[in-house]
């Protein structure tokens, strides 16, 4: 006879009841997330009943979407209007690691995630051409890296991750990844790195509503994953 453990989802594990959203791209109208302030506040409105307690925007800026500074700021007083409910908000950005980036780290126009922090990020297949060096550099101008969803970056391997790990380097796991949402080879890839304890905060990075619920809801988690999440949760808190 053939017995199948039971199989969780982040929603109904309770795992988003009070915790941190540290990866997002609700802000209306600035990137490829969210295009209207009525789809935005949807997306709010759904996670304030998944229990939400505070959510970082972090809209995308690289050479594609070269967002300025004062026009994120300005788009974020807004939205701080619109947005009535309980979830506390805050500003940063999800920086591609390229030109556009090593000239704002430069001029320290940078829109940090927390005091000194920076999230940033790389093309999932392709690493930039000089990663460590500017790692390097980012730390020498006096920010720490979070490295949005490594678990997704097909490139590096286990000596990559523990490199990043020894230069200072910060971890934020997506959740949807560890839901199967890009795939059992990026799935495995953030069971690994959740099971080592390398990751220091998760977001949810949602775009769009439909993808965001879809994989909070999918139960395909097992108890021990769920009790690990639940562990990097309370690390943070």
């Amino acid at each position: 006879m053939l017995f199948f453990s039971k199989k969780y989802s982040i929603a109904e594990s309770g795992l988003l009841k009070g915790i941190t959203d540290n990866h997002s791209h609700i802000l209306p109208g600035v990137d490829d997330g969210a295009d209207s302030l009525e789809k935005s506040l949807s997306i709010m409105s759904y996670l304030e009943g998944e229990g939400i307690s505070e959510l970082w925007l972090t809209p995308h800026i690289m050479e594609d979407v070269p967002n300025t500074s004062e026009a994120l700021k300005e788009r974020y007083d807004s939205f701080r209007k619109d947005y009535t409910g309980p979830i506390r908000l805050h500003l940063a950005a999800e920086y591609m690691i390229d030109t556009l980036y090593e000239e704002r780290l430069e001029a320290h126009d940078i829109l940090t995630h927390g005091e000194d922090v920076v999230l940033l990020e790389t093309s999932a297949n392709t690493p930039p051409v000089n990663l460590w060096d500017i790692v390097e550099r980012t730390m020498r101008e006096g920010y720490r890296p979070i490295m949005a969803h490594p678990e997704r970056y097909c490139y590096m391997s286990p000596n990559d991750y523990k490199r990043l790990k020894e230069m200072g380097c910060l971890f934020q796991l997506n959740l949807p990844s560890i839901a199967g949402a890009y795939g059992e080879h990026v799935q495995r890839r953030a069971e690994d790195i959740l099971a080592k304890g390398m990751y220091d905060m998760a977001g949810s990075d949602c775009h769009r509503l439909s993808f965001t619920e879809h994989y909070y809801r999918a139960a395909v988690l097992k108890a021990k994953t769920i009790a690990q999440l639940k562990e990097l949760a309370a690390k943070v808190q």
